[in-house]
């Protein structure tokens, strides 16, 4: 197949729409549904960004994008009993690309729902179990077993998209778009991103251990298909908070920073005890536990608003509960896709427990970057890679 018609472009009032080879055939296969435009820019983009964690760390990975940024990416490493329940993962045993799915769907939930969902490696019949319930339009991967596509054809009453990509599909080195009928130009991001990246460590600290290693590189390359400015903080295997698009470093970090301090506080006794009624569906769960842990929680908790969601009306969390909660947490990894100009980026990442930074490094003000990080005991990297992504 060399050209796939969709419905319609980015918006209904824009046809014709299409998705074509300039040259041989298109390297993936429709197997169920009918992707949109939106849908198959975020395919390409999230399953270069979980077959590149793949590479990076030989471990299965995933990622959960809606419009063309990532909302969660992950690898597979196995689940403790506290994530399995605060990511609503399916029971029984499960697959390291199930797990790889999991964590990068439930490190922001809210921002997940109606997801695009991209692995790395087959489709299984574990992920395709962790798939079904969730609100998603599609997924993309290299293969799927019989099992797992028989399962992912019964979602969304058969409409569910299902993609296949050539695994060992190359794309030319050089690539275009048209932009208000111009037609840019430029070689394709190739930049390698592994552990090389982060032997330049210019602060006091030289402590990087495996598994602040391994996440710092999680982060990066999460940055390399995240909208830009772009700021990631990754923790256990995942991104836990990802800030896209904003024009200001400082609100990246911020953005990303309250996302990660949310996954924490999904994670407290409180939080995970809330007495559902029990025919509440996930996504309002979701919904009622990201009003429950925001510092608006009055919306969900007064007048009344807590008996659509709960059995009885639940205990707030208190302002020192919350500090208490977010001060343990720690050994927190951020990444940034340019420098950071100032301090206050190292002062407010540090507020989400923050201790190990990777970023370009470049600033005229690099000496107070690193002297923040001085303060706050933070070892931070100059990788000498910028990842914007446009």
């Amino acid at each position: 197949m060399t050209e796939l018609e969709l419905k319609y472009g980015c918006n209904p009032n824009q046809k014709p729409a299409r998705v074509f080879a300039k040259s041989g055939e298109l390297p993936i296969t429709v197997l169920n549904g009918k992707p949109g435009y939106i849908n198959l820019l975020d395919a390409l983009n999230s399953y270069q960004l979980a077959r590149e964690l793949r590479d990076a760390l030989g471990l299965p990975a995933a990622a959960s994008f809606k419009h063309v940024s990532p909302a969660g990416a992950a690898v597979g490493l196995p689940l403790t009993d506290t994530e399995r329940a605060v990511y609503f993962a399916p029971e029984g045993a499960l697959s390291p690309q199930a797990a790889a799915y999991i964590r990068a769907r439930g490190s922001d939930r809210v921002s997940s729902y109606g997801d695009w969902a991209a692995l790395s490696d087959v489709c299984d019949k574990d992920t395709a179990r962790a798939l079904l319930p969730e609100v998603s339009d599609g997924v993309i991967a290299p293969g799927y077993t019989d099992a797992a596509l028989a399962i992912l054809r019964g979602k969304r009453r058969g409409g569910y998209a299902v993609v296949q990509i050539d695994e060992g599909y190359s794309p030319a080195p050089v690539e275009t778009r048209d932009v208000y009928g111009i037609t840019f130009e430029q070689g394709r991001n190739t930049a390698k991103i592994d552990g090389g990246l982060l032997r330049s460590i210019v602060t006091k600290s030289k402590n990087l251990p495996d598994a602040a290693r391994r996440d710092l590189i999680i982060a990066l390359i999460t940055l390399k298909y995240t909208q830009s400015n772009s700021v990631v903080y990754a923790k256990d295997g995942g991104a836990i908070g990802i800030g896209a698009g904003q024009q200001s470093r400082i609100h990246c970090t911020r953005l990303a920073g309250g996302k990660a301090d949310n996954w924490q506080l999904r994670q407290h006794p409180k939080t995970l005890a809330l007495p559902f009624l029990p025919e509440i569906p996930r996504v309002a769960r979701d919904n009622a536990i990201d009003l429950y842990i925001g510092p608006d929680d009055t919306d969900i908790l007064s007048d009344g608003a807590w008996q659509t969601a709960f059995t009885r009306r639940p205990e707030a969390l208190t302002p020192a509960e919350r500090r208490e909660w977010l001060g343990a947490m720690t050994d927190v990894s951020l990444g940034s896709d340019a420098f950071f100009p100032f301090g206050d980026n190292i002062e407010r990442a540090a507020r989400s427990g923050v201790r190990y930074i990777a970023q370009p490094g470049g600033s005229i003000r690099d000496d107070d970057v690193i002297a923040a990080c001085d303060r706050l005991g933070v070892t931070m990297a100059f990788t000498g890679i910028r990842l914007f992504h446009h």
